[in-house]
């Protein structure tokens, strides 16, 4: 530490004698007091930290600046694990600021193990937090059969209509009971609508099959397929429309998925179900008139996530959606952040090891 130096009277011009080194010390510590009043978070995240929700704040990287909220509100899929594996990928490797909500029970614990409304007809659901959807950027939604309070939900309405973009992943396009937005008078169906297609049936052996995504080649130049060469999940295929017909007309099918006999990643194909869609884009208009890019994957397991294809499709459709695709590289990070190990899906909640927490274990 330096010595202090001698206080002189202000009528006494003379300086003590300091070398010359010491002054530039004395130089730079005085001005960093004058430019720097306080500290400095250069990564200042803009939802403030809370016991009822995760933040991650963005670093350098494409998406600097760019704010995404994720919602993990499922009770068979796990998206307690992935979505806040997704924020911190996004967030470490890709510069986003990123939020985690979660569907959280009377005593704040994120509970998978929540009842559903037609199980259980006094069920409400709460996701704190969903204020900010108000400021971010972008939404990526894994819901599932929700019944929430008209407030939370008038914030999902306000979402549709202010032409932000929107993920759906999975479970999303059954997402909500007791949906009430509406156009011209009418109800919509929040998956068909939105999302361009709702659950309709497994489409092979439920937690017996898995997925072989397969990209759809006549599209192949899309942006959110750059550097995608593997998808695997263990998770089965959806129909999202009636045998014999297709997507809706507004949807670009990116990846098709492949029922397989079995749930490893080199089980045969199975030669009785074809391959339907499990990956698209497509767009939506809400009662403003503005137009918002929405991109839809009906895999989404949490280990579905383990695939490295699977988090590169979705983070590539993160770019997308923000209208960065110009910033898509091939080579780009897809790394997990920290430990990764997800339970499987279903409701056998005791033998899967599945209870109420507090957000926080989930960081």
């Amino acid at each position: 530490m330096l010595p202090p130096l001698p206080l002189l009277p202000l009528r006494n011009r003379r300086l003590p004698r300091v070398s010359g080194r010491l002054w530039i010390v004395f130089a730079v510590l005085a001005l960093s007091h004058l430019v720097l009043p306080g500290p400095v978070h250069a990564a200042d995240h803009p939802v403030p930290e809370s016991p009822l929700w995760l933040t991650y704040p963005g670093g350098p990287g494409p998406g600097q600046g760019k704010h995404i909220i994720l919602i993990a509100a499922d009770q068979e899929y796990r998206s307690e694990y992935s979505m806040p594996m997704l924020a911190r990928l996004l967030s470490r490797h890709h510069g986003f600021h990123c939020t985690v909500l979660f569907s959280l029970n009377r005593e704040n614990n994120v509970d998978p193990t929540q009842k559903i409304r037609w199980e259980d007809k006094t069920v409400t659901h709460n996701i704190p937090g969903l204020e900010h959807l108000k400021s971010c950027d972008l939404l990526i939604l894994f819901s599932r059969l929700l019944s929430l309070p008209p407030e939370q939900l008038q914030h999902f309405y306000d979402y549709l209509d202010s032409g932000k973009p929107l993920i759906g992943i999975r479970t999303a396009n059954h997402g909500f009971i007791e949906f009430e937005y509406k156009q011209n008078g009418q109800k919509i169906d929040f998956g068909e609508a939105v999302l361009g297609g709702s659950f309709r049936n497994h489409h092979g052996r439920w937690q017996q099959d898995s997925t072989r995504g397969l990209i759809v080649q006549r599209n192949r130049q899309h942006p959110i397929l750059t550097g995608v060469t593997d998808i695997w999940g263990t998770s089965d295929v959806y129909r999202t429309y009636k045998e014999g017909g297709s997507l809706p007309d507004d949807c670009v099918p990116l990846v098709d998925g492949q029922p397989l006999v079995g749930r490893k990643p080199d089980d045969a194909p199975n030669p009785e179900l074809i391959a339907l869609p499990v990956a698209w884009t497509k767009t939506w208009t809400g009662n403003t008139g503005r137009t918002a890019r929405v991109f839809h994957v009906t895999m989404g397991s949490a280990q579905d996530f383990q695939s490295a294809g699977l988090r590169r499709l979705t983070v590539n459709a993160c770019y997308w959606c923000l209208g960065l695709e110009a910033a898509i590289d091939a080579q780009s990070c897809m790394d997990l952040v920290g430990d990764y190990h997800p339970p499987d899906s279903g409701f056998a909640y005791d033998k899967l090891g599945i209870q109420p927490r507090k957000p926080s274990f989930y960081k």
